[in-house]
């Protein structure tokens, strides 16, 4: 497998943590094994990385802190990026960090189930972290395909 996950406390099961790393497996070209470490917080908390780090004094429901720039679509050598590299030879990638608190509102919102929400959450940021994004209408269409792609893998569909 060249995906691995970073994810402590109860919130994201090993379990799912194991069918994400898989459900990645492959969706980038690299030679090392990509990282990336997911963190979950309250609303205040988000609030308050969302503040210092883009400005914006609101609870939001995931921020993405890619390490890596220019990557979107391309294949990614370890060589490329030696001091990205974590002690255990992995590529950090990137974090995303979710608000709880808002996931579950954002279930209930859509009508759909707390999962389905937080993996949503965490593909989207994994994206991010990977390069896409959604400013533009042709982004967003892009990036919605990548993270279907990956949640479909999961079996996670919108119902």
């Amino acid at each position: 497998m060249n995906f691995r996950i970073y994810c402590e406390g109860d919130e994201f099961p090993k379990e799912n943590v194991a069918a994400l790393e898989k459900a990645m497996d492959g969706f980038v070209e690299t030679d090392v094994t990509l990282a990336i470490e997911f963190l979950f917080v309250n609303g205040t908390e988000i609030r308050r990385l969302n503040r210092e780090t883009r400005g914006i004094d609101k609870v939001t429901d995931v921020l993405s802190y890619p390490t890596l720039d220019g990557i979107k679509g391309e294949a990614i050598y370890g060589e490329d990026h030696p001091y990205e590299m974590d002690e255990e030879d992995n590529l950090l990638i990137g974090s995303v960090v979710v608000c709880c608190d808002r996931a579950k509102e954002q279930a209930e919102e859509f009508g759909h189930s707390y999962n389905r929400e937080l993996h949503y959450l965490l593909v989207h940021g994994i994206m991010h972290c990977l390069g896409y994004d959604h400013m533009t209408d042709e982004e967003k269409a892009e990036m919605r395909e990548q993270e279907e792609k990956i949640l479909g893998k999961l079996g996670i569909t919108r119902d």
